[in-house]
């Protein structure tokens, strides 16, 4: 039997029962980095061989993983942190298993953006992005259709970028900023995608609400939306008064962005 252990997000303690008991039973255990797993196992007295198993190496280990399953022995497969599979190695692997009919199961646990969903208060249904792809059209195919809440991971090197991206494809929205889930810093900042974010550590989870679907103005960036009442014969101050109006947000709010 092949396990996918979900591991702690953050706090070491949030960690169900059972996925303690599969890491003790198995064989062996595979693992992004073996020296972060470590600290993981070693919290829970857990000692098993440890292999490398990561984005990077994950087809060429395949067939050395698939050798445990021959012999049938149980081994198990976890990410750094969550769940495998989702924005981690597992995929490959559960296709792998599919095909040669070999036994697994997911033995239940934390992920990043369930917890950060649930932090935001936005109302279901939500789509999972992930991470941003780099190139302007594969981001473009990505987002293509209408985009209700969607929630995204930003490294903390392309957070900005990401804002920035998004506030023009989708409007500047709300958005649910959330970090360090589990730990002790944890933290959610409530702001909009056109908001300037200043912090430099961590990892991230973006969850940006749905756009007032009633006004389809509302899917323009703030300068666009402005612009949109100029370009009719409002002047800019009632055309920023209209802003706030058509978003529900203060007036000195849309002149702020409308400075920048």
């Amino acid at each position: 039997m092949v396990y996918f252990v979900a591991t702690p997000i953050g706090n070491l303690s949030e960690i169900t029962f059972r996925a303690v008991q599969v890491l003790k039973s198995v064989s062996a255990i595979f693992c992004e980095d073996t020296r972060h797993s470590q600290i993981l196992l070693n919290n829970y007295q857990i000692s098993k061989p440890l292999y490398s198993y990561h984005k990077f190496n994950e087809k060429k280990s395949l067939d050395f993983v698939l050798s445990f399953c021959q012999k049938q022995q149980d081994i198990a497969v976890i990410s750094d942190a969550g769940m495998p599979g989702i924005n981690d190695p597992g995929n490959i692997l559960v296709n792998a298993l599919k095909e040669n009919n070999f036994p697994y199961t997911v033995v239940s646990g934390a992920s990043a953006f369930v917890n950060a969903f649930v932090m935001s208060g936005y109302q279901p249904p939500f789509t999972y992005y992930g991470f941003l792809p780099e190139k302007t059209s594969d981001r473009e195919a990505l987002l293509d259709g209408s985009v209700g809440v969607g929630i995204f991971y930003l490294s903390v090197h392309d957070i900005k970028e990401n804002m920035r991206y998004l506030c023009k494809r989708l409007g500047n929205r709300p958005c649910c900023l959330v970090k360090e889930l589990s730990k002790t810093h944890e933290k959610a900042v409530f702001c909009h995608l056109g908001d300037e974010i200043d912090d430099d550590k961590g990892e991230f989870v973006l969850v940006v609400d749905r756009q007032n679907e009633q006004n389809p103005l509302c899917n323009l960036t703030v300068q666009e939306h402005i612009n949109y009442y100029v370009s009719g014969g409002m002047t800019k101050n009632d055309a920023i008064k209209a802003v706030a109006k058509d978003r529900n947000l203060p007036k000195n709010e849309i002149y702020r962005q409308s400075l920048k």
